[in-house]
């Protein structure tokens, strides 16, 4: 079975089930200051799982873009990625835990689905705890479908439980599915968790209960199912294959690193090559893993308006791409590389997703590579004088009659080479420490890592917020002063349109109780003038107490009604759109105050400037 034919499917099987098919939403999450990108289908839905009324129904199922990089260290086994397509499906307060997992069931097992062998499935519930009790539902579900009892497992919250995003909110237990990769004729009695032969492939989470602010833990009224299904795992799986790079999403991307690089995937491990000239010992099998991921990923960040930076979303976009450069220059790529990559990752997902064909991000991958390429070698010619030096910076250690340099000091000279690293050759600090694994050192990471940190604290790095995945959906919560702010980002926006013209369109936007800070695109600095005339704006519509229409339309109907939207592939073909007369017209999935006259406060920007090329930001607060 091919990718699409899997991904089609899914979502035929679920589409006769009475569900809605919806489509991806950029990997770049509106208006949710508390993460940098999508990390699971859920996440751009998290306001109608939480009881805001969804156009579309109840039933709803999609594949989702997504980027998760909390596992970016992981990335270069044979199923860690950071970039994945997740399928999945919900019921919004509709069907609880007998149709998930009856369906579950139906589409891994039927023959007119995926047909795979019961054999070789396993599952596990929640086994229950002084919060909740054991999911005797679930599992006698799974009994019932006909799943032998020793393969459905009974386990922990750590393994069964998901949320709540926060401290308090929706939670529940879930079900998942394992398929054994290994020897068909020797498929295990019963599931063991610590055998990585068992692969989980999809889960069903059950919403069922609400965590309180004293923590206890409430049925919910509005009981909702999230299921999750890794399109790249379950491809793997019903392939017969034990490796996801060997996909037809990867094998073409490693053939090309192949034709690149003069080796093959494989070829060499860990013990048995070392790079030319570069004193590091190399696993060329996770060096093409990394390189194909990577760009693989940063193709689709770039695609939804991300730009290689120095902050937030542009970091870790600049991560992904120097750690895959790094590793094509280990495996002797000398020539620039990244965009041959890309154009295979473009033949492989435009016909899906042909947001990515655009030819601006090839430009501006080979702009960030011969950027890098141009400081890589002198940075690595000081780190190895630095790393040579036999005075001072190793902790020795006797081998018989030997005196072995072991384990580098985080001392304060290192930590000035480590900064002088970032600052002058735009190492990363997860960088150097590759480069020490590669070498064999080790180091106290992190005594290290806060020696460098306060060395750079203007300059946090901001890819732990996206590495924590934390969420909670829609804005920073739904508090009245979040809620306030964010209809005055729409007012803000029809004023910059007035004032600056119809090419301003949003590009992104941070909305908490406290500000809001709002990307758009607009090439140069805005005058006094300019922005004293968005303020006035946005304050005539709050003096003038108008109330804030909602209507649902479909996406030609809010075209013809001059409704601004930047992101109206999230929604559908039916989408929400609010009207204030007189001043704002945009579709969006909200929450908003009901009338202007709500907003309490004066608007007022505090700060405009630029974000990226062709981007400026706005810092506005309600005073």
């Amino acid at each position: 079975m091919t990718a699409n034919e899997l991904r089609q499917s899914y979502l035929e099987f679920f589409k006769s089930k009475g569900h809605a098919i919806i489509p991806s939403a950029p990997v770049v999450p509106e208006n949710d200051p508390t993460t940098l990108f999508i990390t699971a289908g859920m996440h751009p839905l998290v306001p109608y799982l939480m009881g805001e009324n969804h156009p579309q129904g109840t039933r709803l199922a999609n594949a989702q873009k997504s980027i998760r990089t909390i596992d970016i260290d992981e990335v270069g086994d044979r199923t860690h990625h950071t970039f994945f397509e997740m399928l999945g499906n919900w019921s919004l307060g509709d069907y609880f835990k007998k149709e998930a997992i009856s369906w579950s069931w139906e589409f891994l097992t039927s023959p007119d689905w995926l047909a795979l062998d019961k054999n070789r499935l396993a599952c596990s519930v929640f086994e229950g705890d002084a919060d909740a009790p054991f999911d005797a539902e679930a599992f006698e579900i799974w009994k019932d479908l006909g799943m032998p009892v020793a393969r459905i497992a009974k386990l922990p919250k750590k393994n069964n439980w998901w949320g709540p995003a926060g401290v308090t909110g929706p939670c529940g237990p879930d079900s998942e599915m394992f398929y054994w990769i290994g020897d068909p004729k020797a498929v295990p009695d019963s599931f063991n968790d610590d055998n990585d032969l068992w692969v989980e492939i999809w889960n069903d989470v059950f919403m069922q209960f609400n965590k309180t602010e004293d923590g206890r833990y409430e049925k919910l009224a509005q009981q909702n199912v999230d299921t999750g299904m890794g399109l790249m795992r379950v491809l793997t799986a019903i392939n017969g294959l034990d490796d996801n790079y060997r996909t037809e999403l990867f094998w073409p991307l490693i053939q090309e690193i192949e034709k690149l690089s003069g080796l093959e995937y494989g070829e060499k491990s860990d013990e048995e090559y070392i790079a030319e000239d570069q004193k590091c010992w190399v696993d060329t099998r996770k060096s093409f893993r990394i390189i194909a991921d990577h760009i693989k990923a940063a193709v689709f960040i770039m695609a939804d308006g991300v730009e290689p930076g120095n902050t937030e979303r542009g970091y870790v976009l600049r991560r992904l791409i120097r750690r895959a450069i790094r590793q094509g220059h280990i495996l002797g790529i000398k020539e620039n590389f990244t965009t041959k990559i890309a154009k295979v990752v473009q033949e492989i997902y435009g016909a899906v997703y042909p947001e990515i064909l655009d030819d601006k991000l090839i430009d501006e991958l080979d702009k960030e590579e011969e950027k890098f390429r141009k400081t890589l070698e002198n940075g690595l010619k000081e780190f190895e004088k630095f790393i040579s030096n036999p005075e001072g910076n190793y902790i020795t250690r006797k081998v018989g009659d030997e005196i072995q340099k072991a384990d580098w000091y985080a001392n304060d000279d290192t930590a000035d080479m480590v900064f002088n690293l970032y600052q002058s050759y735009g190492f990363p600090l997860e960088v150097v420490f590759e480069e020490l694994k590669n070498r064999k050192i080790n180091i106290d990471e992190n005594k290290l890592k806060d020696k460098f940190d306060k060395r750079y604290k203007k300059h946090q790095e901001l890819s732990r917020t996206a590495s924590a995945g934390m969420f909670k959906g829609g804005l920073s919560d739904t508090k009245e002063e979040t809620t306030a702010l964010h209809t005055a980002a729409h007012l803000m926006l029809a004023g910059l349109r007035k004032v600056l013209g119809s090419h301003v369109h949003q590009k992104g936007s941070n909305i908490n109780g406290e500000r809001l800070r709002f990307d758009f695109s607009h090439a140069e600095k805005m005058t006094d003038e300019q922005k004293k005339a968005v303020e006035e704006y946005v304050n005539t519509a709050i003096a003038a107490k108008i109330p804030v229409e909602l209507n649902e339309m479909t996406l030609d109907e809010a075209r013809e009604s001059g409704a601004e939207g930047a992101f109206e592939n999230k929604y559908g073909e039916v989408v929400k759109v609010y009207k204030i007369e007189g001043f704002s017209n945009e579709i969006c999935g909200g929450p908003h105050v009901t009338n202007t006259g709500d907003i309490v406060g004066t608007f007022k920007i505090k700060k405009e400037e630029s974000s990226s090329a062709g981007v400026r930001r706005i810092k506005a607060i309600l005073e």
